[in-house]
């Protein structure tokens, strides 16, 4: 691939800040999309985003800042998506130039609603990109240990070999550690269901439940996510590799998981829309948790899913979560 092409980073929130820190590493001028122009006017000055991992700083000669989608997309060739899945749509509607011969990888981990599809396949059903030049990027990493410049893995997902290659080593630094695997549909399918996982950690957390059920609820994750993940797209694939059981552990764990945060809250008392308004921040397994229960209830039969029905009727049946989760339970080994 050619050396000379050039990224842009959509999204103002604290993972699209983290690729940009990234990419700062290896490039010398990075496109980034935001579309608050008063967030853009804090970064020229201060150097920093004002609202997200506030501890990062910039070197603005190499930022070309903007708030118009189409000059970002226009002066890129790799476009990085980290806008939250809820609204990606929404953004892209402000495109008027074509995007069909772009490269295009994702850092989304979640399902666009209006489509119901996972992000790469939103981009080749609606924008004719081939597969061939959509990838995807998936942890496990946080964002704020990216900020810290903690050592943190990465994996970079793309039919193309070539193509993944090339983003993997512009993300490669010090502290930061690629791999390279042609599962595109795999590692999103599980960027997305790991969220939804996250979210039972916290809602178990938050009903007093201690470690020991924790750790049986996520070994019950990874073979749930085994099981869809198989049914959706059958290939050869280690689901205990790090871009499928590492993110789901760091993402269910972690507290800096905003995922386990907002299960925590509902798990406390909180309800779905109480507990969106007091987070700073988009809980992405919200969102996916209604499209993977759709999704799974066209799967075969077998294919069982007790965690998500779980968090689907928490979620959107406003069932009691102390009386789903006591159900839950008889259902795990």
């Amino acid at each position: 691939m050619e050396k000379d092409l050039k990224f842009a980073v959509f999204g103002g929130g604290s993972w699209a800040t983290a690729i940009v820190k990234m990419l700062c590493e290896n490039q010398k001028q990075v496109g980034w999309y935001m579309r608050n122009p008063d967030a853009i006017g804090f970064i020229k000055i201060q150097q920093h985003n004002p609202n997200y991992l506030t501890s990062v700083t910039f070197d603005t000669e190499q930022l070309n800042l903007t708030d118009d989608l189409n000059k970002a997309v226009n002066d890129a060739d790799i476009l990085i998506f980290a806008i939250p899945s809820a609204f990606l749509q929404t953004e892209l509607e402000k495109l008027t130039v074509p995007i069909s011969d772009k490269i295009i990888f994702s850092a989304i981990k979640g399902i666009v609603p209006e489509t119901g599809l996972i992000v790469g396949e939103h981009f080749h059903e609606t924008y004719d990109i081939p597969f061939k030049n959509i990838g995807v990027i998936t942890g496990p990493c946080h964002a704020e240990e990216v900020a810290m410049e903690r050592l943190s893995y990465l994996t970079i997902a793309c039919a193309d070999t070539q193509k993944a290659t090339f983003v993997a080593k512009n993300l490669s630094c010090s502290y930061i550690k690629t791999k390279v695997t042609k599962d595109i549909i795999g590692t999103e399918y599980a960027a997305m269901l790991k969220n939804i996982y996250a979210i039972a950690a916290g809602i178990a957390h938050g009903l007093g439940y201690g470690d020991n059920f924790q750790s049986v609820l996520m070994s019950n994750a990874i073979r749930e996510m085994k099981r869809f993940t198989k049914r959706i797209h059958k290939i050869d694939r280690n689901i205990n590799d790090s871009a499928y059981l590492g993110d789901l552990l760091v993402t269910g764990y972690s507290t800096f998981s905003r995922n386990r945060m907002f299960g925590n809250m509902i798990g406390k008392g909180y309800t779905v829309k109480s507990a969106q308004m007091e987070m700073n921040m988009v809980a992405e397994g919200y969102y996916a948790t209604k499209s993977a229960f759709l999704i799974k209830s066209k799967l075969d039969k077998k294919v069982k899913t007790p965690i998500i029905n779980a968090v689907y009727k928490v979620l959107y049946e406003a069932k009691n979560p102390k009386k789903v989760f006591l159900e839950l339970t008889e259902k795990l080994d």
